[in-house]
């Protein structure tokens, strides 16, 4: 495939602006070849005008045809071959193993949300029949579904170049929810944004969707990602990345005259609590799977365990040195972008600037090189009180371990936490008999909680939660991982004394699709009579 560097608008390429860019190699620091075309204000008009426009058709096909829709994409995607791979690996300096894995991820969800749709009780159709000789008053018939939201803008991640970029989870989900995108490609990786979406363009052709279902566009302006959030035929939006751009973007959306929900991941540090009893029995095991957790991709990971709190012991003190032990064995590792690389840098500087705070390990890189070595900073709880920043995150391959005096030390330390996207406790049963308060304490800090594994890692499936409590999100009620994220692009609509021949087919007595519905208070199958 000849990269073009242009918008992809509906079936056509477009490149009005003059304003260009170039992809970035992170691991030589080397332009690579296409010029890549900032996308113009008239552009983003013109890409969610035909989106809303799609909606219109696209939103009454049939699940079977949008179920195959996002096969297809799924099967353009791996028509892409080894091509795909190596652009993505020149981009990102990610290995191929990881991106070839992270691909399969992509179109496992594509094709898992494909049978979502075939089921069909994702809509939760709602039937109260109609009771006519009620007293004091009749019950009309009332019925309720989801029906889709409208346009999405969607804004590729940086450290996910497949499965939270242009045919990610936010992607699939709001197609599958019946709702057309304008994706917004992470400008990091431009060509492999370019390969996906000509994918996804060639897979809406090939099933004769509405032009315009889909868009990408290009930019590394704020310009372009505003014109998408805050044009009026926008419905709402998905986002994965920093705090700074997630909260921008939602406050902006705030603003409008419509305000919209704007879903934005915006990190976390997974705090990990390591109780007495599970660092007597396995302390090195648990140190080696941190270090490992810690370093995975680089740290380039919503989920890296960034905070780690035990009770101080001689025995915890044997763990943080073991911890250090391993990191200083693992190699620094090429970052995203030479951008990431100096934050993580800043961050770590910052860190270590605090009074209180220890530098365990420090893993040196090659100056210029863009690779971020491995850190091990320890403090302490009082500290970790007197600087809440100590839990903020600092987007790379370092934790920060804080060691508690007491018990209540802990549960106070797990009580002043914000929002997260997960918290791990590594215990024995006793442990979590003794420190039962803390699993309650945490229930209402994050979206996922772990008992005796790593946050790294996010299972795609049925139950499945990748979302949080604000800071780490900007909707706790919300996931972007899973058949559940289906639900964001999505709104209930009542219809209330519906002749039979209006209503929509989910909603009809003879339950033509067959899908699980609530019938006067209990789950059903079965015709209504």
């Amino acid at each position: 495939m000849t990269l073009t560097g242009q918008q992809i608008i509906g079936n056509a390429f477009s490149s009005q602006s003059k304003q260009s860019f170039s992809a970035i190699n992170p691991a030589t620091n080397q332009a690579l070849e296409t010029i890549f075309y900032e996308a113009s204000t008239a552009e983003v008009d013109q890409a969610v005008q035909l989106a809303a426009k799609a909606f219109l058709t696209y939103r009454k096909t049939t699940s079977e045809q949008k179920a195959t829709f996002l096969e297809k994409i799924a099967d353009e995607i791996m028509a892409l071959g080894e091509a795909l791979i190596k652009r993505c690996m020149a981009e990102t300096g990610l290995p191929e193993a990881r991106l070839t894995g992270e691909r399969g991820r992509t179109t496992g969800q594509l094709k898992l949300f494909a049978s979502v749709l075939r089921e069909g009780s994702w809509i939760d159709a709602r039937i109260d029949t109609a009771l006519p000789d009620r007293q004091p008053l009749p019950r009309p018939d009332i019925r309720q579904m989801h029906i889709p939201l409208g346009v999405v803008g969607i804004f590729g991640a940086s450290n996910f170049p497949f499965a939270f970029s242009v045919a990610g989870g936010d992607t699939a989900s709001a197609l599958a929810a019946g709702c057309s995108v304008v994706v917004k490609g992470h400008p990091a990786h431009p060509g492999t944004s370019e390969m996906v979406g000509r994918a996804i363009q060639k897979a809406a052709q090939a099933t004769s969707m509405p032009e315009g279902v889909f868009s990408m566009l290009h930019g590394t302006s704020h310009e372009v990602g505003m014109a998408i959030v805050t044009h009026p035929k926008v419905k709402a939006v998905g986002f994965t990345g920093s705090f700074k751009g997630g909260k921008a973007l939602f406050d902006a959306a705030a603003k409008r005259e419509e305000p919209i929900p704007v879903y934005a991941e915006m990190g976390s540090t997974n705090p990990v609590f390591v109780l007495p009893g599970a660092l007597q029995e396995r302390s090195s095991t648990i140190a080696d799977g941190l270090s490992k957790s810690v370093t995975l991709g680089a740290g380039q990971f919503c989920t890296n365990p960034g905070l780690v709190v035990a009770l101080q012991s001689d025995v915890t003190k044997s763990f943080i040195k073991q911890t250090g032990e391993f990191l200083k064995g693992m190699a620094a590792s090429t970052m995203l972008t030479p951008a990431m690389c100096q934050t993580y840098s800043k961050g770590i500087a910052h860190l270590k600037s605090v009074a209180g705070v220890e530098v365990v390990t420090q893993v040196e890189s090659m100056p210029g090189s863009n690779a971020a070595g491995a850190v091990l900073l320890q403090s302490t709880g009082k500290t970790l009180q007197q600087n809440p920043q100590l839990a903020e995150e600092v987007f790379g391959p370092s934790t920060v371990c804080i060691t508690c005096d007491t018990k209540e030390e802990i549960l106070e330390t797990a009580r002043n936490l914000k929002g997260h996207l997960t918290a791990t406790l590594q215990a024995t049963p006793q442990d979590l008999q003794e420190y039962k308060e803390l699993v309650d304490i945490l229930e209402n800090k994050v979206g996922r909680l772990l008992i005796n594994g790593y946050p790294t890692g996010v299972e795609v499936g049925y139950a499945m939660v990748h979302g949080g409590p604000y800071p780490a999100t900007t909707d706790a009620r919300s996931t972007s991982v899973g058949t559940a994220a289906i639900k964001r692009f999505a709104r209930p609509v009542c219809y209330q004394d519906f002749p039979a021949e209006l209503l929509p087919e989910a909603l009809k007595n003879e339950n033509p699709l067959s899908i699980w519905r609530l019938v006067n208070g209990e789950w059903s199958k079965d015709k209504v009579s």
